[in-house]
């Protein structure tokens, strides 16, 4: 896969985010919840998303050693933040937005939003905090074949994972926190990228011109 092309891959859910977060009401409201509940069904599958850019560069088939438990670690971190962080915009995106647009004109819509909001935040906690592990794990499996170059787009990683916690993708600072996974991302896949010697094409070794295998 080329350079450009794994660029593309680990950035576009990332960049989807941060736009959609521009759009994203920053209040639940009756006015605001038609929009809130189609907002997060359309986002439904776009959350999963951010973890191409862990699997991209970890796509390979784990060794036995450190490097091999720590693909299995981020991989296994990987699917429970896709798992719980669904289950935030499932619980306090399009639940909580489709009961206070269904709710009586009278009705009061704290105790209507509240539980549904404690609720998606406790799973959407749960499933940033295994992002970041899953980030941290991605790291020691690259750390041993690429080196140095893995660590800027970890630090920026980790940095965008610790933001994700409680700042969602609202704007400015979930907006802000997407882009810094696109960065993140994009440097990490960057670092991975395995240069090879000059005038090698990628196939067998060429042979030396009248060379036939001969020895001589």
């Amino acid at each position: 896969m080329s350079t450009i092309r794994r660029m593309a891959l680990v950035t576009a859910a990332p960049l989807v985010l941060a736009a959609a977060g521009i759009a994203h009401p920053h209040g639940l409201s009756r006015s605001t919840a038609a929009d809130w509940a189609h907002l997060h069904i359309a986002l439904l599958p776009v959350f999963p998303l951010l973890t191409v850019g862990i699997l991209v560069p970890l796509w390979h088939r784990p060794r036995l050693g450190l490097a091999g438990f720590a693909t299995v670690v981020a991989w296994a971190g990987a699917f429970v933040y896709a798992a719980f962080y669904t289950g935030l915009d499932a619980v306090a995106g399009i639940a909580a937005g489709t009961a206070v647009e269904h709710a009586g004109v009278t009705a009061s819509l704290g105790p209507v939003k509240r539980p549904l909001y404690d609720t998606g935040e406790a799973l959407g906690q749960a499933g940033a905090y295994a992002l970041i592990g899953a980030i941290a794990a991605t790291a020691v499996a690259l750390l041993a074949k690429h080196g140095v170059r893995i660590l800027p787009g970890t630090a920026v990683l980790l940095t965008a994972g610790w933001s994700f916690v409680d700042s969602h993708i609202f704007w400015p600072r979930g907006v802000w926190t997407m882009l810094g996974f696109a960065l993140g991302f994009a440097l990490l896949a960057w670092g991975t990228v395995v240069e090879r010697p000059t005038g090698e094409t990628g196939g067998l070794p060429r042979r030396p011109a009248g060379d036939h295998g001969t020895g001589e």
